[in-house]
């Protein structure tokens, strides 16, 4: 069966745009959205006339891309999946003995 796609539109700072997303993900694009139009606003708060609107848009890019980055970092289980191999590992060598 084929997942079901919405039509939506999204304002994003100055600009309405129109996606077709899964309708499972419907929230999280208009989360994004509104993320995206914060962050803006936020920079043209202390920006504006200052900076190009092309250049409040990269700098709320950067910003969000680096929340997502700390984010992954912080999630990140390899340490974890290392730990617990060898834990297993020791784990099985002393019931064997």
């Amino acid at each position: 069966m084929a997942e079901e796609k919405l039509h939506i539109r999204l304002h994003v700072y100055d600009t309405e745009i129109s996606v077709n997303v899964l309708r499972e993900d419907e929230e999280y694009y208009r989360k994004a959205a509104t993320l995206i139009t914060d962050t803006v606003n936020t920079y043209a708060s202390v920006f504006k006339g200052r900076k190009s609107d092309k250049d409040l848009l990269y700098m709320a890019l950067i910003d969000i891309a680096l929340r997502y980055e700390k984010e992954a970092k912080r999630n990140d289980t390899v340490p974890f999946t290392d730990i617990l191999g060898k834990l297993t590992a020791e784990i099985e060598d002393a019931l064997k003995q």
